[in-house]
């Protein structure tokens, strides 16, 4: 059922369970927030996002009040932003001095650091004691731990048990002592981690991020997504191919993304270095006495139709039996099962995605 309400002097409707932040987000309204993501139920931990409601002694976090028919509500006062502002330069406060804006590091918005650069704020002000103990000395090879630029927004806490049902990560103590840890404080490899990535994918700040793509920030040239879906199996989740001139320097999931919804498992996330490895084939190789030689395409089919056809001669055609990869596309597993089922009449295939 639609009601309506009043927002910055104009009427807008709703429907019934919606939040104020998502009424002012759908209407194009900049309201900031640093512990809000889609995929989790709404926290209101940062403050951000408050908004003035008429009606109502103190400024609300929009993000977690339910929209309700005539409320009026503005999302942008000076007063508001000056509390923004000296909320951002609170928060900015717990992190060392010059926070940058980097794609490579968490999600490519980089939240904090664009918040820093509109508020101007540097942490000066409210400069003095800091959370968070980055943990270096974890030699996972994929996921950054720094947490010396941890905010306690708890977005990794709450994507690691809400979205994946891992609940590797956990949050300890309280206050300056707050620290994001594992089970008795151990390396991720030792905790339940899958190292599916979400956790880095949702960190508004880069205490947490992408060691594989972190390798990559000094090549030269401007960063490009390109939309491609992940080569791994049959699900076919969508991700964004981060790209400088001809290097593949990183891949994130999508976040619009129908299949995966911004997730991605350990090899979608991190495994993507195979494209371009010096071993990787780049012609292909046939046999000649005894050694792999490089060859013509023609002559590489050529081979591979005799050998088929020497099988079928000497063992008859149920000697032959096809898997298809999960990595191919769908119109090449059609292909492979066309090749059986129509060349040798046999239904003797299968796809490894099928496990």
């Amino acid at each position: 059922m639609s009601a309506k309400l009043t927002l910055d002097g104009r009427e807008v409707l709703f429907e019934e369970g919606e939040t104020i932040y998502e009424i002012a987000r759908r209407s194009k309204k900049d309201v900031p927030t640093l512990c809000y993501d889609d995929r989790l139920d709404p926290l209101g931990a940062c403050r951000l996002c408050v908004v003035e409601l008429e009606g109502a002694r103190n400024p609300v976090a929009s993000c977690t009040t339910m929209a309700t028919d005539g409320m009026v509500v503005r999302t942008s006062t000076e007063a508001i932003e000056k509390h923004r502002k000296t909320l951002t330069e609170l928060v900015v406060s717990e992190n060392p001095r010059g926070v940058e804006i980097d794609p490579l590091r968490g999600m490519a918005s980089q939240e904090l650091a664009l918040l820093a650069v509109r508020y101007e704020a540097d942490g000066s002000r409210f400069e003095g004691a800091t959370s968070g103990r980055s943990r270096k000395d974890d030699p996972n090879p994929m996921i950054l731990r720094d947490y010396d630029q941890c905010i306690s927004c708890y977005r990794c806490v709450r994507v690691c048990a809400e979205q994946e049902g891992d609940y590797a990560i956990s949050v300890e103590n309280r206050g300056f002592q707050t620290r994001i840890t594992t089970e008795f404080a151990g390396f991720l490899e030792d905790s339940a981690c899958t190292f599916c990535g979400q956790c880095v994918q949702t960190c508004p700040t880069g205490a947490l991020g992408d060691l594989r793509a972190l390798q990559n920030a000094d090549v030269p040239g401007e960063i490009e997504k390109t939309r491609s879906i992940c080569p791994y199996c049959g699900v076919g989740c969508s991700v964004d191919i981060l790209s400088k001139d001809d290097k593949l320097v990183g891949v994130q999931p999508a976040m619009d993304g129908p299949a995966n919804e911004g997730a991605l498992c350990v090899k979608g996330q991190f495994a993507w270095e195979w494209v371009q490895h010096d071993d990787r084939l780049k012609t292909p190789l046939v046999r000649k006495d005894g050694e792999l030689v490089p060859a013509s395409w023609d002559e590489a089919f050529e081979r591979a139709a005799e050998g088929f056809r020497g099988v079928e001669a000497k063992h008859g055609r149920h000697a032959i039996y096809a898997v298809a990869s999960g990595r191919a596309p769908h119109e090449s597993a059609y292909s492979v099962q066309k090749f059986v089922r129509a060349g040798f009449g046999t239904n003797y295939i299968d796809n490894c995605s099928r496990a």
